[in-house]
């Protein structure tokens, strides 16, 4: 019944080809946020439930990350390959199937397999989207379609923490999972009758050695910072991940440098703005992917609330990025990349460093309040950084542009919760106590802060007028000609 009554709507009130299709890709991006909003407000719950420590969950959030980065790299050939419209709702049904194995696991192992199925999904279903949406929208109209694609995707960060606090603490985690199958479902519907199932007639041969060597370097690194200091793993296990998956990269690297069309396409950083997207976006990420992981944590285990009241103090966050999706096209007209990029990361790492002054005595609305302006700068970073990665990349390299910048994306997230685990970590081993305090939360925010700040030097090496066509700051055919006579 809420497909016939979604489908009529449509029906009844057709739309513009520039908004329904980011809407429809937004189903996607609504299931991946409101999970990983809901499994970080819901940690400590699942770590009692299946016996397990709540810092130990990080695993169940970076074997997902990871799972993403290692198979992203294929979902650009993928969806060449296959059909864009095919892959988007296989992606889906995976995913949900993970979401149903999350639901029924019973121990950490089981927790942490059907995340890394989940990730399997993730992997193609977001890179795709992307790649449909910059395929089928000029670059002019790019920064209004990124903010409809991602408006309504926000929607899970808003609705994910309080209703999976309230899920928590009133009925049992395993639902919150749940949520996942008709969201699915109905993903599936509409991409079957509205994407356009694009693909690439001379598709080029798949670089499955390069993808495997790649995968095994991200995963092998990311996985061994991820559970360094966390005895989960013998130390030599822990140093063999690291150095291996070092390796591994090195040896993709030389890899990449003898074949015409490698699993990631290395040359796209000699362009200017992907490069600073990617890796400003990359530093940037690493401080900001930790917050979803520390704050709840903070707020539960450190002040004592309820999975219910940290939920919906953290909702703030994701409901001011709400809010600066409507106004970011006028702010890049009227300031460009380069200006928001380099003042938006201070701005940003700042709020983030705010956290680090919350304590138990801290006012509910004040938290909520710099929460909520937080929120709203780091959407305007987050949706300034997506765009304008493909402000110079031709049609041809787009697919592979996505896979890159995903996977960058991702790993960085990864990345970031592992090193915010890592600083509460050392925090509480230099204390000697073992016990995990309100006290041992500061000194990570402080840490993550610092990191996201370091992203401005990156930002400030492009040029004044880098992304204008897509800001739409550049002049129009009477302004230039004007131009051109004076």
């Amino acid at each position: 019944m809420l497909f016939k009554t979604f489908a009529l709507s449509l029906t009844l009130f057709p739309m513009r080809p520039d908004r329904i299709v980011p809407l429809i890709i937004a189903v996607a991006l609504f299931m991946e946020n409101m999970d990983s909003t809901v499994i970080a407000t819901a940690l400590p719950a699942i770590a009692t439930d299946i016996g397990t420590n709540p810092l130990a969950l990080k695993l169940a959030i970076t074997s997902y990350l990871l799972s993403l980065a290692i198979f992203i790299p294929a979902s650009g050939w993928t969806a060449d390959r296959f059909g864009a419209r095919t892959v988007f709702r296989a992606a889906i049904a995976v995913f949900v199937l993970g979401s149903i194995g999350c639901a029924l696991s019973s121990s950490l192992t089981d927790f942490v397999i059907a995340r890394i199925v989940q990730g399997m999904g993730g992997a193609m279903m977001t890179p795709v989207g992307r790649m449909v949406l910059v395929r089928t929208i000029s670059k002019r109209e790019l920064v209004g379609a990124m903010a409809w694609v991602t408006t309504p995707a926000l929607i899970g960060p808003v609705l994910g923490p309080p209703v999976g606090g309230f899920i928590t603490t009133y009925a049992t985690w395993h639902w919150i999972f749940i949520i996942n199958v008709p969201i699915g479902l109905l993903g599936i519907v509409l991409a079957t009758r509205y994407i356009e199932d694009l693909r690439v007639e001379h598709h080029e041969p798949f670089d499955i050695i390069g993808m495997a060597l790649a995968g095994l370097g991200i995963a092998g690194v990311a996985f061994g910072f991820s559970v360094l200091g966390l005895n989960f793993l013998p130390w030599t296990v822990v140093a063999g991940l690291i150095v291996g998956g070092f390796c591994f990269i090195v040896a993709y690297l030389l890899h990449a440098r003898r074949i015409a069309n490698p699993a990631l396409d290395l040359t796209l950083f000699r362009l200017p703005t992907f490069f600073a997207s990617v890796t400003g976006g990359f530093i940037f990420r690493l401080g900001l992917g930790a917050l979803p992981f520390l704050l709840p944590l903070m707020l539960q285990v450190g002040f004592g609330m309820s999975p219910f009241q940290s939920g919906t103090i953290t909702f703030a966050t994701a409901l001011g990025a709400m809010g600066m999706k409507w106004a970011t096209s006028r702010i890049l007209r009227r300031f460009g990349f380069r200006t928001i990029l380099v003042t938006n990361a201070i701005v940003s790492a700042a709020f983030l460093a705010v956290c680090a002054g919350f304590t138990q005595t801290t006012p509910v609305g004040v938290m909520m309040l710099l929460l909520l302006v937080g929120g709203f700068f780091r959407s305007l970073q987050f949706t300034s950084i997506n765009t304008i990665a493909y402000a110079e990349v031709d049609h041809r390299r787009i697919s592979r542009a996505t896979a890159l910048v995903s996977v960058a994306q991702q790993l960085a997230v990864s990345t970031g919760v592992a090193i915010g685990a890592l600083a509460v970590e050392i925090t509480v081993w230099l204390k000697g106590t073992g016990v995990l305090e309100a006290g041992d939360f500061p000194p990570a925010f402080l840490a993550v802060a610092a990191i996201s700040a370091i992203s401005v030097l990156i930002f400030a090496r492009l040029s004044p007028d880098a992304g204008a066509e897509m800001a739409d700051r550049l002049p129009g055919p009477t302004e230039a000609s004007d131009q051109r006579v004076g």
